[in-house]
């Protein structure tokens, strides 16, 4: 009798234990959170070519979700050059790298939510696009948290002809926001030893 009080009381006990709780699922999670948190030595350059890298890689999918979501739905498209995050590729991108992606164009010239810095860049992307020269991409340090990347759109593409239609010399420039702080987080440490 006891051996079966023990065995219903055993058998009781594993079939309470939630084997499928959170806890056990979660340690993808878990170990993204431990290697993010871990102490890494991360050069200026390193810093500054992770920026880079990933800046390329963001506008060039960002320009291409923007300009399929303006093909694919002309009058609600619209409303997405204004509020980016909208889509969802953009939104995942801007939680995946913890970066702030914006669309400027000539009203952004005098925003004074920017800094002056980068008004200055700003004026520049109008200059070249007012002369029809061709622009580069730029990476700019502008305190000693934020990097900004900004990369231009091609004049004769569908973003610079719909989202901003009705200005004087039609330019837009993808605006990239990084905090250092992030790029650290997310860098590999196993990649920063090369």
């Amino acid at each position: 009798m006891k051996q079966l009080i023990c065995i219903v009381a055993l058998g009781s006990i594993v079939a309470s234990c939630d084997f499928k709780s959170g806890r056990i699922e979660n340690t993808k999670e878990l170990n993204r959170e431990i290697k993010a948190s871990q102490i890494k030595r991360v050069t200026n350059v390193q810093l500054i070519s992770s920026a880079d890298e990933w800046g390329k890689k963001i506008a060039q999918i960002a320009e291409k979700s923007l300009k399929t979501e303006l093909e694919r739905k002309p009058d609600t498209g619209l409303a997405h050059c204004q509020d980016l995050s909208g889509i969802p590729v953009i939104a995942a991108l801007q939680k995946e790298y913890g970066v702030k992606v914006q669309l400027l164009g000539t009203k952004d010239l005098k925003n004074p939510a920017l800094d002056p810095k980068e008004r200055e860049i700003l004026d520049a992307y109008a200059y070249s696009a007012k002369s029809n020269t061709q622009a580069g991409d730029n990476l700019q340090q502008l305190n000693d948290t934020l990097l900004v990347y900004n990369a231009p759109v091609s004049p004769g593409s569908v973003i610079c002809k719909r989202c901003m239609a009705g200005q004087d010399t039609t330019f837009a420039v993808w605006r990239l926001l990084f905090n250092k702080k992030e790029i650290i987080r997310k860098l590999d440490a196993k990649q920063l030893k090369d």
